[in-house]
This record gives C-alpha cells, structure tokens and sequence, in this order.
C-alpha cells in the first residue's frame, strides 16, 4: 500500500488513488482470509442450542411428529375444498380473518406528498375509479 505524500496532501478521486485510511481488503479469492474473518466476532459459548435472543423459543420442534409427504390424510372426513369458497366444506369465513375496512386511496393519499416521479399519483387515480 503507498502511503500518502505529505507534501501533495491526499490524492482525489480516480484511478490511481491511494487510500489514506490504512484499510486492507484481504484477499479476494474465496477461503484466503478465513483466519482473519474467524476472530472478528466473540463465538457463541454453547454447543447445539441457540441463544434465547430476538424471541426465538427455546424449546425445538422437534418434539412434533413430521408427517410424511404421502402419509395418509389425518382428516379423512374433511373435504380438500374447506377453507374456500368453492365446493363442500366451511367457506372463507372459517379462517377468520378480518378485511381490512381502510381503502386502498386513503392508503395511498397518505403517500402523494412523497411521490416524487408520479406514480403514486396514477395509482391513487386508479384505485378512485375502481372505488377503493
């Protein structure tokens, strides 16, 4: 790495800059620098379970049975058609889910003063002349 001329000060920007930082990148071909990349960070103390950070739970899923791909239903009275509304069955109202009462034009009135290329603006247009 050249150092900088005290005399010249720093050299600008282009091709032949030289960094006044005194950064080094490494190698860069994969594996090189895998020494360096390991003591960059404190390694975890426990082996095997995860630290309880950022709401992970703590016990694993492993205490659930995995049903096999082509395993046999384990609802054989309940048609593949619940949930829907198309065919026998409970329609989309079993889910209980609540649509959402806010239309899409008040959402995107919010955003007009942001708009800063015009398509917010042709959306909002759009969702107006569909009554939304």
């Amino acid at each position: 790495m050249s150092m900088m001329n005290p005399l010249a000060g720093p050299s600008g920007p282009g091709k032949y800059a030289t960094r006044t930082d005194q950064l080094t990148l490494g190698s860069t071909s994969y594996g090189d620098n895998t020494a360096a990349l390991n003591t960059a960070a404190p390694k975890s103390k426990t082996r095997g379970i995860a630290d309880n950070v950022g709401g992970r739970p703590v016990t694993t899923i492993s205490d659930v049975a995995v049903t096999p791909l082509y395993a046999p239903t384990e609802r054989p009275t309940e048609p593949v058609t619940n949930g829907i509304d198309s065919g026998a069955g409970a329609g989309s109202a079993a889910l209980m889910m609540k649509k959402s009462s806010i239309k899409l034009s008040d959402t995107l009135a919010q955003m007009l003063p942001y708009d800063t290329d015009g398509s917010i603006a042709i959306l909002y247009q759009d969702a107006l002349a569909r009554g939304n």
